[in-house]
């Protein structure tokens, strides 16, 4: 496994200059964990998260979209009604973040803000859906999250929904549903960007067929360098590419690791004890981490390294080119690997990229020129369908 490249000063000093935004940030759910605190300095090696202001100011990240999440559940009326719940409870976290720490954080709202955010020396915070579960029934629920600061929306995640079939799971739209194409619709309408990453091969077949706009793939890899459900055929990198949209690179599936059965039946029953959405007090969130440093030292994690998301990066660029791809490394969802532990190593993406012969200009699309694109064309679209409704209307 080669090592991450230690970035020179005049590297680092390129990657300060840059524009960094990664597309898909986990870490609202950091925000709720007792006593955390997204201003103070953590360790993914203590607390097993990744992101917190101090390390986005070490590895010269700017900002990005941060994800209102919410697991898959099942899809009776009453368990959506309070997955909706859930992810405007997620919502109302970002915004209270940026609220409370105004020197730090901005909300963006167009794409023409992160610039002037960063600038400030604020980082810049969108907002983005992974899984439209907590839609409901009802597409248009889109346009209130839409006001709270949502300029990118999946469909699905790990289980198929009322929208889309998702990657991982089976069928039961072929692509998207009925809804999802509403869904869809409702996108192109407001100026949201439709994200694909985790809906099936034949549900960004179409979308990239009906959307008026480009799509995105928040966190995706590609499949020539492993042949995972969740990663992208050649096929449809170029098929992407074509439609004008981005692929951003994650740091999750990037490489087959098969790890013992003793570790995944031990991490399974931790998340029995402690699932995902739920809030946990200061002694279960102690009892948590004691519980999970002691699996790691029983059974330790094997680990993909810096080189193989490297080449997920370099593939996704020789098929799709330097206009389609970007980084959205899925931190605190999963992501990290070896040598890219947490967003204070970042600036070893840029040095890398320029060791591989990429110019400035290359990287700065990378690393936000070619999502900031995509938004950009989302709201262009969006103006000029509702200038179209307003001369009707007249």
């Amino acid at each position: 496994m080669a090592d991450a490249p230690v970035p020179t000063k005049g590297e680092r000093a390129l990657h300060e200059r840059l524009l960094t935004l990664d597309t898909h940030l986990d870490t609202p759910a950091s925000l709720v964990l007792p006593g955390w605190s997204i201003v103070q300095r953590h360790s993914a090696a203590d607390d097993y998260t990744q992101v917190d202001v101090p390390r986005m100011v070490a590895g010269g990240l700017d900002g990005g979209f941060w994800a209102i999440y919410t697991p898959q559940g099942p899809l009776d009326p009453a368990s959506t009604r309070a997955a909706r719940d859930y992810a405007l409870r997620r919502a109302v976290a970002i915004h209270a973040m940026v609220a409370a720490n105004p020197q730090a954080f901005a909300l963006a709202d167009r794409a023409a803000d992160a610039a002037q955010i960063a600038a400030s020396g604020r980082r810049v915070v969108y907002l983005s859906i992974e899984n439209a579960w907590p839609l409901g029934d009802d597409p248009t629920l889109l346009q209130a999250f839409y006001a709270l600061g949502v300029r990118i929306s999946g469909f699905a995640h790990f289980k198929t929904n009322q929208f889309a079939d998702s990657s991982t799971d089976m069928p039961k739209w072929d692509g998207l549903s009925p809804a999802g194409v509403q869904l869809l619709a409702e996108m192109n309408r407001l100026g949201v960007v439709p994200d694909l990453s985790h809906s099936s091969d034949a549900a960004l077949d179409d979308a990239l067929r009906l959307s008026k706009t480009p799509i995105i793939l928040t966190h995706s890899g590609c499949k020539a360098v492993y042949d995972h459900p969740r990663d992208i055929d050649d096929a449809h990198l170029r098929a992407l590419a074509a439609q004008g949209g981005v692929i951003q690179i994650n740091s999750v599936y990037v490489k087959k690791l098969v790890q013992s059965p003793q570790r995944k039946a031990a991490l399974d029953a931790l998340e029995q004890r402690f699932p995902e959405d739920r809030v946990l007090s200061a002694a279960e969130r102690a009892d948590y981490l004691a519980q999970r440093h002691a699996i790691d030292r029983q059974w330790p994690e094997v680990r993909a390294g810096f080189d193989d998301v490297m080449a997920n990066l370099l593939h996704a660029l020789k098929v799709a080119g330097v206009d389609h791809v970007g980084i959205g490394l899925d931190w605190d969802g999963g992501g990290g690997v070896a040598g890219l532990d947490d967003v204070a190593d970042l600036p070893k993406l840029t040095a890398a990229l320029l060791h591989a012969g990429y110019s400035e200009a290359d990287v700065a699309k990378i690393w936000s020129g070619n999502v900031l694109r995509v938004l950009a064309a989302a709201q262009a679209e969006a103006a000029r369908e509702q200038a179209m409704a307003g001369a009707t209307l007249r």
